[in-house]
């Protein structure tokens, strides 16, 4: 029986169509975008893995304890001057008795209305080593950086400083402010040494050694630099939160007289008579010691 009319035509068809590819309607150009986001998808995600910050390498580690100076020297409407310190020491806690900022537990970085950087990592390492960065301290006091703006929470004042926007006035005259961070090294040569001035990324600036000194200045150009007036206190307030205490020395069968100060570094000596001192109204008390018996 010959084959019908149909059969001849599904084998022509059929004839025609070997050794042709099969495209996607619409060519190829859909199936190639397909991939190519599949696979930037892939290598997003790979990189948002990488580079999610670890725990610091290098100091400070969570067994240090350091302390910088730092400050913010402003310019609006009134002139040049240096804002309040910051307050608050994120230490507090709820009914429980559990700390109320997380950001302070998970960093251990506040201050304490002093004018200083309390920089005690904590073990998570979001603050050690290459994790030591000012913004640190800026996040955990809601404070906002950018390249051009520094806006205060309302607890620290609430004011907003912007290039281009703030008015700022030098001897009766609008000059233009731009923000920028002033840092030394050491609080020692905070009075004489020109500090590194940074003008961008403000927030990543590290922490690199113990006795640093930051000064955040929204201010013309033309104003030299000046560290916070605090800087030369830097390692009494310090010692007074446990970084490196003074220390007294006591030698054995020495007495102590109820309400005797024991001066920081003095020794007592056996035998020796405190003399209680007078009180002068703005004065410093002074306890005089004298020696009997050898």
């Amino acid at each position: 029986m010959a084959p019908s009319s149909s059969a001849k035509k599904v084998a022509k068809l059929a004839q025609k169509g070997k050794g042709k590819k099969v495209r996607f309607q619409g060519g190829t150009v859909f199936p190639l975008v397909v991939t190519i986001v599949t696979l930037l998808g892939l290598a997003l995600i790979v990189y948002a893995r990488e580079s999610r910050p670890g725990a610091g390498v290098g100091a400070p580690t969570a067994n240090d304890h350091w302390h910088a100076a730092f400050g913010m020297y402003i310019c609006d409407a009134k002139g040049l001057q240096t804002l309040p310190k910051i307050t608050g020491t994120l230490e507090e806690t709820d009914a429980t008795g559990q700390p109320i900022s997380t950001k302070f537990v998970r960093t251990g970085i506040h201050s304490h209305g002093d004018g200083i950087l309390h920089w005690h990592p904590a073990a998570s390492g979001a603050a050690t080593g290459t994790n030591a960065k000012l913004g640190v301290f800026f996040d955990n006091y809601d404070i906002k950086v950018t390249n051009t703006k520094l806006v205060l929470p309302k607890t620290q004042g609430g004011q907003t400083f912007e290039e281009g926007k703030t008015k700022c006035m030098v001897d009766g005259k609008d000059k233009p402010a731009s923000l920028k961070l002033w840092v030394w090294d050491s609080y020692a040569t905070a009075a004489t040494a020109d500090p590194q001035i940074y003008t961008t990324n403000l927030g990543d600036v590290r922490i690199k050694n113990d006795g640093m000194v930051f000064m955040l200045a929204f201010v013309p150009d033309d104003v030299k630099p000046k560290a916070p007036d605090w800087t030369a206190e830097l390692p009494t307030l310090g010692a007074s939160d446990g970084g490196s205490a003074a220390t007294t020395t006591t030698v054995p069968g020495a007495t102590t007289v109820p309400g005797e100060t024991t001066v920081p570094g003095a020794t007592t000596v056996p035998g020796a008579t405190t003399v209680p001192a007078t009180t002068v109204p703005g004065s410093s008390t002074v306890a005089v010691t004298t020696t009997t018996g050898g």
